[in-house]
Parts: structure tokens; C-alpha cells; sequence
């Protein structure tokens, strides 16, 4: 069976080829990274007004923060489980809830909150 044909406003068959400098680039691909996106959506986002990520991540603590943010996925994974009652034991909800709250500190901490 084929794939579902994409809606045409969901495609992007128009590209467009800008020439910078080595500086402009370095500055572009620092932004993006920063925020944690790719140069050509950073470029997509700027040129047409979308809202950018507000938290700009120090790149030393962008692999961290990104580290810490899958732990915390992996917790809620754990807590919803829970919740459904596949695990049932009330020690398993208080530990992961201990947990969250000691990621979410150290993430204020990386933010500068």
C-alpha cells in the first residue's frame, strides 16, 4: 500500500539559496542551536514572524538539558503507567513524583530560573 499523499500547504517544494558570510553563518548557526532548532526552520520561524522557543539553553548545557528532559519523558512514561494501574505499587508514584521535582530543580537551575 502507498503513502497518503501530503496536503500541498504541508510540502515545502520552493527552496531558497541565501549567500552570507562565514560570520553571518556562524552567528545564524549559533542561534539555532541555541534554541535548539534547525538553521532552516530558525530562518523559517525569523522570516515569517512564528514564535521562536523563549528559553535559550548555554550550548555547555544544551546536552544536558536535552539528557535531562528524556529522563523526564521517561518518568511520565513511568507515571502514567502507574496511573492506569499496570504497576500498582503507591511506593513506585512516590519516588517518580520526588523524582520530577528534583529534574524540574536542576532544569530551573540550567534556565537560570
Amino acid at each position: 500500500m502507498a503513502r497518503p499523499k501530503k496536503d500541498i500547504r504541508s510540502i515545502r517544494p520552493i527552496q531558497v539559496n541565501v549567500r552570507m558570510s562565514v560570520d553571518e553563518y556562524l552567528v545564524l548557526s549559533n542561534n539555532a542551536g541555541t534554541l535548539g532548532i534547525g538553521i532552516p526552520d530558525y530562518i523559517r520561524r525569523r522570516a515569517t514572524g512564528k514564535a521562536l522557543p523563549r528559553v535559550k539553553v548555554l550550548p555547555e548545557n544544551r546536552e544536558l538539558f536535552v539528557g535531562l528532559s528524556r529522563i523526564g519523558n521517561n518518568i511520565n512514561q513511568l507515571a502514567k503507567r502507574s496511573h492506569l494501574g499496570m504497576h500498582d505499587s503507591q511506593g513506585l508514584q512516590r519516588e517518580l513524583k520526588e523524582l520530577k521535582g528534583i529534574l524540574d530543580t536542576i532544569k530551573s537551575e540550567i534556565l537560570g530560573k
